[in-house]
């Protein structure tokens, strides 16, 4: 079976190379960005802004190749992909939490974002805190170095 997506925008923001950028949303506070939607999805914008927050769902672009074993930003040691959040998937799709700040016709206004610029734009959903905030309660070799998140930044382990 084939699968094929059609981006329905491209999402700008200050971070032109993978090089320093956050490596997830809880390290870009205060990084702005812009999500632009391609006008004929303008419509689909109609009541977003009732929401704080909302869910970026986009194609990693400049992903250099799949890699099932994969050492993460937040380690030292080889981990199997799907235990991270590292961009080399079989399916390029990212997921950012952004907050939202203002809806103008077929753009957004977004703060906290961790997405380099001109990454093509997926999806948008809402972030409803009852559907998608859960009290997690392991989070594998993440723990104890989950909180340094904010601090690291990416280097170029998994572009082209």
């Amino acid at each position: 079976m084939r699968i094929y997506y059609k981006p329905i925008g491209v999402i700008h923001t200050p971070f032109t190379k993978p090089e320093g950028m956050p490596i997830q949303a809880a390290g870009a506070t205060g990084s702005l960005g812009r999500v632009e939607l391609l006008p004929e999805f303008a419509e689909g914008l109609k009541d977003l802004d009732g929401f704080s927050h909302i869910i970026l769902l986009y194609h990693f672009h400049r992903c250099a190749q799949v890699r099932l074993t994969v050492t993460p930003f937040l380690d030292s040691r080889p981990r199997g992909l799907f235990a991270t959040r590292a961009p080399s998937r079989p399916n390029a799709i990212g997921l950012s939490v952004v907050e939202l700040l203002a809806v103008n016709r077929n753009t957004l206004d977004v703060a906290n974002v961790d997405v380099l610029d001109t990454t093509p734009l997926l999806d948008i959903k809402p972030y409803v805190p009852q559907f998608d905030c859960w009290d997690a309660k392991r989070v594998g070799w993440l723990e104890g170095v989950e909180e340094r998140t904010g601090e690291w930044r990416a280097d170029s382990r998994f572009t082209r």
